[in-house]
């Protein structure tokens, strides 16, 4: 859009169409400003070059994106989550609950385990959804949404979800 105050001055009654047109300008056209500092449009049948101080360059947010720019390169992130991320968010803050049970425990690093559970039916599906990554990060050879195992037990708060885990020592 046009900087009014210095626009104003500069280019007295082709204020009107010159902000039409710097409200019209496309991507290159902009880059073009950013990069070199100017650029020369034609207003009212006259060729005007207006400079980087003649507008200010506003960038509008997309929604459930972050965006920013800084020196003509701009980066957009999408923040919007989906339901496989929030499982595999669930899944790896169980893995950790998990690893602190490991350590609490006394277990080896080394030392293979099995794991029983339980929680909510959506929580049990997150973790069902990915078993095969928590099974490999936490070296379990079963992993139970049963909780009938004995072993060392520990209850969570995860995310929303209440959740009894017991670890033990799998048997070779």
């Amino acid at each position: 859009k046009p900087n009014f105050k210095v626009v104003g001055p500069k280019y007295g009654k082709l204020v009107k169409a010159l902000t039409n047109a710097i409200k019209e300008m496309n991507k290159s056209q902009i880059v073009e400003i950013e990069k070199s500092g100017e650029l020369e449009l034609t207003i009212d049948g006259q060729p005007v070059k207006i400079s980087r101080e003649d507008v200010e360059i506003v960038s509008h947010e997309i929604e459930g994106w972050i965006v920013e720019s800084e020196e003509g390169i701009t980066v957009a992130i999408d923040t919007e989550l989906t339901e496989e991320l929030i499982a595999e968010g669930y899944a790896r803050e169980f893995v950790n609950r998990i690893q602190n049970m490991r350590k609490d425990a006394g277990f080896d690093v080394v030392d293979r385990i099995t794991v029983s559970f339980s929680s909510d039916q959506k929580f049990v599906g997150y973790v069902k959804q990915f078993s095969d990554y928590i099974s490999n990060e936490v070296l379990a050879d079963k992993l139970d949404s049963d909780l009938k195992l004995d072993g060392f037990k520990q209850d969570w708060k995860i995310g929303d979800y209440d959740c009894s885990i017991v670890v033990a020592k799998s048997k070779n």
